[in-house]
């Protein structure tokens, strides 16, 4: 049992060295959010990984909460990313001015 925790801590340390040079090198928010989510999630299974070799269950609630942090976090970030900006006006248009277009006019008869 002890082997499979070291070789899980392992592959979390890595998972989690990954996601943070993502989050530091990341171009874009949505790669630092994909970067977060991977690094919350990493530190779940530490944690996992932690209550499993000690046999503990205290650690439970901990799970559940920072999984739904995470969760509620990244879907946050992703509401937020997927509303488009407003369209920007040019400066030289005032309220009410159609640039340059006249409004049609009755013809008398």
């Amino acid at each position: 049992m002890v082997a499979v925790g070291v070789g899980a801590t392992a592959l979390l340390a890595v998972g989690a060295v990954l996601a943070v040079v993502r989050m530091e090198r990341g171009p874009s928010m949505l790669d630092r959010t994909v970067a977060f989510d991977v690094l919350t999630t990493t530190l779940v299974g530490a944690i996992a990984v932690e209550a499993a070799l000690s046999r503990r269950v205290e650690s439970v609630p901990i799970l559940v909460v920072l999984s739904m942090v995470g969760f509620i976090g990244s879907v946050t970030i992703a509401r937020f990313a997927s509303v488009p900006p407003p369209p920007a006006t040019p400066p030289d248009r005032e309220a009410g001015d159609h640039g340059g277009e006249r409004s049609p006019r009755k013809e008398e008869p």
